[in-house]
């Protein structure tokens, strides 16, 4: 099978690194300074051991591309951007597997309108992409973990074959017939992404913490009313154990999450309108009320349209807010 990773950032670069470090084909796909770099110096990978530099093809878009018959896309751009490259690569891709590599529950319904083989995958995994180039994955001794599966359900052998390049490639990559039931566990987590986004790290002030409670209570009452199952806590500790600690790497920046870092690179989008926004939606169509993440939605918008320092809200301020 041949990679193609398209949105090679935080999570794409990651993927795409590990794959090619365990000699599987991979292609990038980034544009502007990030892709440069790319071609240019290759990709720095950096993690708790290593330091590595990549010479792998990159593209700029699907006009460069060149599609075989052994192709996986592996979609990792924020869902802010799914609609604009999902039109740009449907009508090369024919009927190639597209695998969603992204936080929120979104992006498999959009990809299955014009793709016929959608995966989703549910990215545990901590990364971090502020620099052209360069991107962290700071867990050991795994990377990440990535479960995988058929969208709307499923499995099937191109999930397999995925899984077990993945899982030598220093990945954990369960193959699960509900996938979704693990993406919308994982969307209960990305609640916390525009709180430390705004304010800054969970743990720096109790406030932050108690914001993050109260969004993820709203989150577990629309799923509810919406029957929509998820995966527990322990049910996803217990699978990750002690295979995914976050390190210390050598010269890299903290770990931040995906919101952060978008606004720390002044993108000017942020994703929390599918994130907290998800709540926020579902709440509407079943009649729960969000008051914490339609705020949290409503702040850290704000924040990405006028290209404030990620953390500079004091915690209290946003919980006054809020």
């Amino acid at each position: 099978m041949r990679y193609i990773i398209i949105g090679a950032g935080a999570v794409g670069g990651s993927i795409g690194g590990r794959l090619a470090q365990a000699g599987h084909e991979v292609v990038l796909v980034a544009r502007g300074a990030h892709g440069e770099a790319l071609r240019e110096g290759g990709l720095r990978l950096l993690t708790p051991d290593d330091s590595l530099t990549l010479r792998l093809p990159v593209l700029s878009g699907p006009e460069e591309y060149r599609p075989t018959a052994e192709d996986v896309l592996v979609l990792a751009v924020k869902t802010q951007d799914t609609v604009a490259a999902l039109d740009a690569w449907a009508p090369v891709a024919g009927d190639l597997p597209l695998l969603c590599a992204q936080n929120g529950v979104a992006n498999e319904r959009l990809a299955l309108r014009r793709f016929p083989r959608v995966y989703g995958v549910c990215v545990w995994l901590p990364s971090v992409f502020l620099e052209p180039g360069v991107v962290v994955a700071p867990c050991a001794p795994l990377s990440g973990m990535l479960h995988l599966g058929r969208y709307p359900g499923g499995v099937d052998d191109t999930a397999r074959r995925i899984a077990e390049d993945l899982e030598r490639s220093c990945f954990l990559a369960p193959v699960q017939e509900d996938v979704m039931r693990w993406k919308y566990a994982k969307l209960l987590m990305n609640l916390a992404n525009s709180v430390e986004a705004v304010a800054g790290p969970l743990g720096a002030d109790p406030a932050l913490g108690e914001l993050f409670h109260r969004a993820a209570n709203e989150g577990r009452e629309v799923f509810a009313a919406a029957g929509i199952p998820f995966a527990g806590q322990e049910e996803q500790r217990a699978l990750r154990g002690d295979r995914m600690d976050i390190r210390d790497v050598p010269g890299a920046p903290a770990s931040r999450g995906s919101s952060w870092q978008s606004l720390r690179r002044g993108t000017g989008t942020i994703e929390a309108d599918y994130l907290n926004g998800e709540i926020v939606l579902l709440g509407r169509l079943h009649g729960v009320p969000t008051p914490v993440n339609e705020a949290l939605t409503r702040i850290a918008n704000a924040f990405a349209r006028d290209g404030r320092e990620p953390g500079s809200l004091p915690a209290a301020e946003l919980a006054a807010l809020v």
